[in-house]
């Protein structure tokens, strides 16, 4: 018997209900509207129509991943962050709001500099940061840099995708070592680099550790080692009374702050998140070399 829309939403939101899924209504439009190739408001102005067998049983196949622990956003294959959309395969890290602190951030640090700053996403993974900075500031230009090709493959696609290539330029690049010769100077370096400790890694939920990219989760032995090198060797990037920022986890903030003050920094300051963790560590380049 065919079945509308709606039929197979609440099957979907059962199900994935029973088996403890908090946002379960939200995962059920998430899961059947990437099923049905459609747009979340696209499913719910279809809700009541009748739907084919194949995005039956496509969505069947999608709850059966997102059960045994896969994440929404590599089964739907997309994810909002700062209102824009993005694709996100396990080459990438999942753009998590935690981060839109960062954007903020880099956003304002632009504007105090007249709108037309250049900034650099450094380990940029899915390219969001950039993305969503450049949508911000018609005017900045933005690199994304990351070592993964695979993950600058996906940058990309993202920069393409939201009209901002024109804006963005992408490079592959090592955050723990020099910086390639051509990549000039910037205003704004805003980077969300690996910060987990290697043995907290096995410690993480299931659908983070077994699926997630490990090199964008792992920051060496104390989760530091990232912030460490970007400091040491991109620096010399920065222009004078230019802004280094970066996200880090919760507990890591003191440790980075004084990072940036033993290196030459100035005015560093932390900014919280919605929940009051300090999330976001900036401090200004005041020396030239």
């Amino acid at each position: 018997m065919p079945k509308t829309y709606n039929d197979i939403y609440f099957a979907v939101r059962t199900k994935l209900r029973d088996c403890g899924v908090e946002a379960y209504g939200l995962e059920a439009r998430t899961l059947l509207a990437a099923a049905a190739g459609k747009t979340t408001e696209e499913l719910l102005r279809d809700l009541y129509l009748y739907t084919s067998k194949e995005i039956e049983v496509k969505a069947e196949e999608m709850l059966e991943r997102r059960l045994k622990g896969e994440p929404l956003a590599y089964i739907a294959g997309s994810w909002e962050f700062y209102g824009l959309p993005f694709t996100v395969t396990p080459d990438v890290l999942i753009p998590r709001m935690d981060t839109e602190v960062l954007v903020a951030c880099a956003v304002k640090a632009v504007k105090a500099f007249g709108m037309k700053g250049r900034v650099l996403d450094l380990c940029c993974g899915s390219g969001c940061i950039a993305c969503a900075v450049a949508s911000e500031l018609p005017a900045a230009r933005v690199v994304a840099a990351d070592i993964s090709l695979p993950a600058l493959d996906i940058a990309r696609k993202n920069i393409k995708d939201n009209k901002l290539a024109s804006r963005i330029i992408t490079i592959h690049a090592d955050a723990r070592t020099w910086p390639p010769m051509s990549i000039g100077t910037f205003d704004v370096i805003a980077s969300n680099p690996p910060y987990i400790a290697s043995e907290e890694i096995l410690t993480l939920d299931c659908s983070v550790r077994d699926h997630e990219p490990l090199g964008a989760l792992d920051g060496g032995e104390d989760g530091l080692d990232f912030y460490r090198a970007i400091i040491k060797y991109w620096t010399i990037t920065l222009r004078p009374n230019g802004m280094m920022m970066f996200e880090v986890g919760e507990g890591q903030a003191d440790a980075v702050k004084k990072m940036l003050l033993d290196a030459g920094y100035v005015a560093v300051q932390t900014v919280r998140d919605t929940l009051g963790v300090e999330r976001v560590v900036i401090g200004k380049w005041k020396n030239e070399f």
